[in-house]
């Protein structure tokens, strides 16, 4: 996830600088994203785990969660993510969310909204969480077109309401795509007049759904006209005081996009953002951050459902996760990964991490080459123009061709 609020913040501000995040294992484990329920009552057309509304067998129970949270809490993860499918169809999940708030993990919610009427609100809200997400993908005639649901938009913005109304605090999850670019803009002034205290936008990933969707994905001229609306939103805001939080993820190439965007707008600010944004690291799959599925299996992230690392019915979360015999798990610890093609050249691979290595792996085959993903030209990335390379885009396999002559 790239921070966008707290990078700005800190380029207006007297400290430069930002930890490094810590690495499993060292005393402190991931974040862990939980799907703990596939049943979804929409049927999204991005959706990573094909949820459908319909039970799915083998999930884990309430006594089984309990266990699989106490080794979590052993191992030092400080964050849970409960989210499904739906979460908020799963009949225990308020009293899953209390236990973990009482065991001091942070604790939010990831939901689609549109099952948050006043007297759910009222039961969410005595749970103190710590986040509310609910994702939008557009306004009302484009949200619905998506979640395959006539009436969502106007469901899920009166959940969200309602949840802010109780103090709770709300964001907005966003992914973006060629159909729903041009939603942007007024989605972000939704976000100021419903004083939204957040804002994710989501690279389309090619996992699930959204795999099968992938000749979708905003075209990269899209992705960069974004991400400078976003850039300079936050600018604005910050300069005038005005605190919410912006971030993305799933395209770990923002942080280099970030840092061309600060040469342009705070030229004098550019050697501090290079070096937070290399504490920071960029992409953390395997590494920062886990995902636990409805069965019990772990994953690097939630892109990598059909890449297994184990499951917690026969073997604790934190063994599992500090196994590093599996490859690609040992892959994704290297620092530098051992990422090829046009990642492999780039100047700023220590900013990145590489970023999605499902998508790469998705389109090629070999998680480690570049991935397509990168909205960035060569010379943006350090790459001398002229040589002999691979093209590869989410419509097209692997191609040889000659990178043309200025």
């Amino acid at each position: 996830m790239f921070r966008i609020s707290r990078y700005v913040r800190m380029l207006l501000g007297p400290t430069p600088t930002a930890e490094r995040r810590p690495a499993a294992p060292s005393g402190r484990g991931p974040v862990v994203i939980w799907n703990l329920i596939r049943r979804c009552n929409l049927t999204c057309r991005h959706c990573y785990s094909i949820s459908a509304d319909k039970d799915f067998a083998g999930e884990l129970d309430t006594a089984e969660v309990a266990r699989v949270m106490d080794d979590l809490a052993a191992f030092g993860v400080p964050v849970l993510i409960l989210s499904g499918g739906e979460p908020l169809l799963r009949p225990d999940i308020f009293e899953i969310a209390g236990r973990a708030k009482r065991m001091g993990f942070y604790v939010g919610l990831s939901s689609n909204g549109t099952l948050i009427d006043a007297p759910m609100a009222e039961r969410i809200g005595t749970l103190d969480l710590d986040y509310v997400g609910i994702s939008l993908d557009g306004l009302r005639a484009t949200h619905d077109r998506f979640r395959r649901m006539d009436g969502a938009f106007d469901k899920s913005l009166a959940g969200l309401r309602l949840a802010r109304k109780l103090g709770l605090k709300v964001g907005l999850r966003f992914t973006l795509t060629r159909e729903n670019a041009a939603d942007l803009p007024a989605l972000l002034k939704l976000v100021e007049d419903e004083q939204v205290d957040r804002f994710y936008l989501s690279h389309l990933n090619y996992a699930g759904r959204g795999n099968k969707n992938r000749a979708e994905d905003a075209h990269h001229r899209m992705s960069r006209e974004a991400m400078n609306l976003l850039f300079d939103q936050v600018l604005a805001m910050e300069s005038q005081g005005v605190r919410k939080d912006f971030t993305t993820g799933n395209n770990d190439a923002d942080g280099v996009f970030f840092l061309h965007w600060v040469a342009r707008r705070m030229p004098e600010r550019l050697e501090q953002a290079r070096r937070m944004l290399t504490r920071w690291g960029g992409n953390a799959s395997g590494v920062g951050v886990a995902n636990i599925d409805n069965l019990g299996n772990v994953h690097p992230d939630t892109m990598w459902w059909h890449h297994t690392l184990g499951n917690v019915r026969h073997r604790p979360f934190s063994e599992i996760w500090q196994d590093r015999g599996d490859g690609l798990m040992a892959g994704l610890a290297q620092r530098p990964r051992p990422v090829t093609g046009r990642c492999g050249e780039c100047a700023h691979l220590a900013i990145c991490n590489g970023s999605s290595r499902v998508r790469a792996e998705q389109v090629t085959g070999d998680p480690w080459q570049e991935d397509p993903g990168c909205y960035l030209d060569d010379a943006e990335i350090g790459i001398a123009e002229g040589r002999e390379r691979v093209e590869v885009t989410p419509w097209r396999r692997v191609v040889p061709v000659r990178a043309v002559q200025p």
